[in-house]
């Protein structure tokens, strides 16, 4: 039986959530969208290191930018048929960052790109076949392990209306380095995993939406220095809910430890900012567990 390992990248684009994701130059699945992974290297590397060198492979991070990146250990993957080649278990990772570079295919890749998840899992599901967005540094080779589902299909009527919708509401994009992030092609299909992909980054989405809630993983997408609107953008992208600012700030100030004031404010370390009042600047805390937690809008209406 083969180990792999399966990375799930994480980072903000643009103001939405992007996962990093590579086209697999060979069988199977060829053609596919996939997460970066990788057999790991018995005897020479260690679980967390072949995580981490897959990373480095599609994203051209290199010590110490890396050590930057949060690395965790998602769960294992290890059904019977998962691979169509051979029995393999792989052991997946959830990682985020702020600001990672454009993808870089590997030498095991055909394609690297960061593609928006609501590309990847509208609704929560896999969705249909690949299609080839914003793909960048073609190389032949083969790549990663599993099964998905397939949707029912969109009737042509349907998406193209869904797009006309979300063309209009679109809003004016940000002044920042993230805002050129591309977006999928209009009317291209949602893409399908290769593999059992689409379950791995199902659980990595529903791990991080847990984790932000009482831990300050959170901070993790931002740069060393934030204003609390920029946290809550955070929130509000990783759990797919609007959120009072108001209320926000005072649950956030509220938690020991959670983050501390820098002394200065947004135009005082920014001089580009633009005019008005002065937000804050803040760093990360000393906490390990937020203390109270701050829960989705859903389960904090569960409990009330």
């Amino acid at each position: 039986m083969a180990v792999t390992v399966d990375v799930v990248a994480l980072t903000l684009r643009g103001g939405a959530l992007h996962v990093l994701a590579v086209r697999r130059g060979g069988p199977p699945f060829e053609g596919a969208w996939a997460l970066p992974g990788g057999f790991v290297r018995a005897g020479r590397e260690s679980l967390d290191e072949a995580a981490a060198r897959e990373l480095a492979e599609e994203t051209g991070l290199r010590a110490p930018a890396l050590d930057r990146v949060h690395l965790e250990q998602l769960g294992s993957y290890g059904d019977p048929g998962r691979d169509p080649r051979m029995p393999v278990v792989s052991i997946a990772y959830l990682a985020f960052a702020p600001g990672l570079p454009d993808a870089h295919a590997g030498s095991d890749a055909a394609g690297a790109a960061w593609l928006p998840l609501e590309a990847i899992l509208p609704g929560g599901q896999p969705a249909a076949e690949p299609s080839r967005p914003f793909e960048q540094g073609r190389r032949p080779g083969t790549h990663g392990g599993g099964t998905g589902r397939r949707p029912a299909p969109v009737r042509p009527e349907a998406q193209k209306s869904a797009e006309a919708q979300r063309s209009a509401e679109a809003p004016e994009p940000a002044e920042s380095p993230e805002a050129a992030a591309p977006a999928v092609p209009s009317g291209q299909a949602p893409v399908r995993l290769a593999f059992d992909h689409g379950r791995i980054l199902a659980d990595a989405l529903e791990r991080a939406r847990a984790k932000i809630e009482y831990t300050p993983l959170a901070t993790a997408f931002l740069a060393p220095t934030f204003t609390i609107g920029e946290l809550r953008a955070v929130y509000e992208t990783v759990w797919g809910a609007p959120l009072h600012a108001a209320n926000f700030h005072r649950k956030v100030l509220s938690v020991p430890g959670f983050v501390e004031s820098t002394g200065r404010t947004e135009t005082d370390a920014r001089p580009g900012s633009r005019g008005g009042p002065r937000a804050r600047l803040y760093r990360s805390g000393d906490a390990r567990l937020l203390h109270p937690a701050l829960l989705r809008p859903d389960r904090e209406a569960a409990v009330r």
